[in-house]
């Protein structure tokens, strides 16, 4: 057994994995508007958080994640195992005072960007190396730890003179790795992995402490990569039928093992604390990592060019990341920006080799789905609809029913409410809605000007013309 550096091979392998590792790594890390003032920083850290044992009393959160595995291990198969997380690390911020001495402010005007005090996700990396046929009976553990440390960095205005500092300070870690195998029963020679990540921290609460105190004693975001020198992993979610028995009788506690790396391939898994599929990949035409929770890439870009000068002045002071956010919003070519409006990949199956692709493997089709001219057998302005033996089209008038299986609150206000149907629309999925403007509403002319209509069924509507003949 070793900790030390993988084989090229293996470190080949598990490289490719971490591209879609580094996204779960720092999932949620810094949020749109990316400023540690916004309300949604304000409360860090949601996902894989491995809290000290102390903290876990309230039942809240966890101080370990327990994965379960199947495999087929080849003989003198080698495991490797990287463990990773984020090490959350306090900075404070500092003026300069006369004689050489610094004063903690709560936030420090440069000239590109204002510094607050934040908390920065320092990564880490646990490894292990170890033959399988050693991981039988009781297994193996490995513990690890980090020291406790603080660092100063200065800060400088244009002409070069020292105008403040950074603090960054970090708190000592404890955790440890558990592995074992254990055979499965039958003809098959599979065996079940077993592999935990603890937090073991001593660190213990003060009266009155809250997560906030116990986050730099945490392992933050905390995931599991395995790898196999020789032979292969099962599926979780999609396993052979000889394997479903044994597949659910596996427990997985605080995350979800999934097969990484490139499709047709079964010796990498990532265990996540976010539920992903087999195999996730890293859209092509995602130009860089935004660090948002669920992003959507062309929303947030849009969204990020638009903030003021002065926004984007604290977002870079917040964190590096999101220095490099603002960056890439500012600079991304409208050619980029055009990509993440909308790939087709599921054609290419049914399609066969004759549909273009791009250079990213995503289908394009000669006519845009989004282009109004592209199916001439769809006109929103002259097709209509029969409500009941009544044909709705452009121009008609309805009263708004809106059914109680699909509305929400607002709908419901709607109710009874005259409206003007401005277009009937058909969906991808071969629906039809009514996009409709609302009578007496004050806004009515810049929403239709815009585009900006409001939505529903047929089913959900009633011609005026059935009301006034009632």
């Amino acid at each position: 057994m070793t900790t030390a550096t993988f084989l090229p091979e293996t470190e080949a392998r598990l490289a490719f994995a971490r591209q879609v590792a580094d996204a779960v790594l720092f999932e949620g890390y810094v949020l749109y508007p990316y400023r540690a003032s916004a309300a949604k920083n304000r409360l860090r850290w949601q996902f894989g958080v491995l809290v000290p044992p102390a903290w876990t009393a309230d039942g809240s959160e966890h101080d370990f994640q327990h994965t379960e595995v199947l495999m087929e291990p080849k003989h003198d198969a080698v495991l490797a195992v990287e463990v990773r997380f984020l090490q959350a690390q306090r900075r404070t911020v500092q003026q300069a005072r006369a004689n050489d001495a610094f004063e903690t402010v709560p936030e420090l005007h440069l000239a590109d960007r204002v510094l607050v005090p934040w908390d920065e996700g320092v990564e880490e990396r646990v490894e292990v190396s170890v033959p399988v046929a050693e991981l039988g009976g009781d297994g193996l553990t490995v513990t690890f730890s980090r020291p406790a440390g603080e660092e100063t960095e200065p800060v400088m205005d244009d002409t070069g003179a020292v105008v403040g500092r950074l603090v960054r300070r970090r708190e000592e870690l404890c955790g440890a790795v558990r592995l074992r195998t254990e055979e499965l029963a039958g003809p098959y020679r599979a065996m079940r992995l077993t592999a935990v990540v603890e937090n073991t921290s001593a660190w213990l609460p003060q009266p009155g402490g809250d997560r906030d105190a116990a986050l730099p004693h945490s392992l933050v975001a905390a995931h599991l990569l395995l790898c196999l020198s020789a032979g292969s992993f099962l599926s979780m979610t999609d396993p052979p039928e000889w394997a479903k028995a044994a597949v659910r009788s596996c427990r997985n506690l605080h995350t979800w093992p999934v097969l990484a790396g490139e499709p047709g391939r079964a010796d990498l898994v990532l265990s996540s604390p976010i539920i992903l599929e087999d195999h996730p990949a890293i859209a092509p035409e995602s130009p860089g990592a935004l660090y948002d929770s669920t992003e959507i890439d062309e929303i947030l870009a849009l969204r990020t060019a638009a903030l003021t000068d002065e926004e984007k002045r604290e977002a870079r002071g917040t964190d590096a990341r999101a220095a490099a956010v603002i960056d890439l919003a500012d600079s991304m070519p409208p050619e980029v920006l055009e990509r993440l409006h909308g790939a087709v990949r599921s054609l290419r199956e049914v399609t066969g080799g004759d549909r273009p692709f791009d250079e990213h493997g995503t289908a394009r089709p000669e006519t845009p789905w989004w282009d109004p001219g592209s199916d001439t057998a769809v006109d929103p302005e002259r097709d209509e609809v029969l409500v009941g033996a009544t044909p709705v089209r452009a121009g008609s008038r309805v009263l708004l029913r809106p059914g109680l299986r699909r509305s929400d609150a607002q709908d419901l206000f709607l109710h009874g409410r005259s409206a003007l149907v401005e277009a009937v629309i058909h969906d991808v999925d071969g629906g039809m809605h009514l996009a409709v403007t609302v009578d007496s509403d004050p806004g009515a002319d810049i929403r239709r000007e815009q585009g900006r209509f409001l939505y529903f069924q047929p089913d959900e509507v009633q011609p005026v013309e059935e009301v006034e003949e009632a």
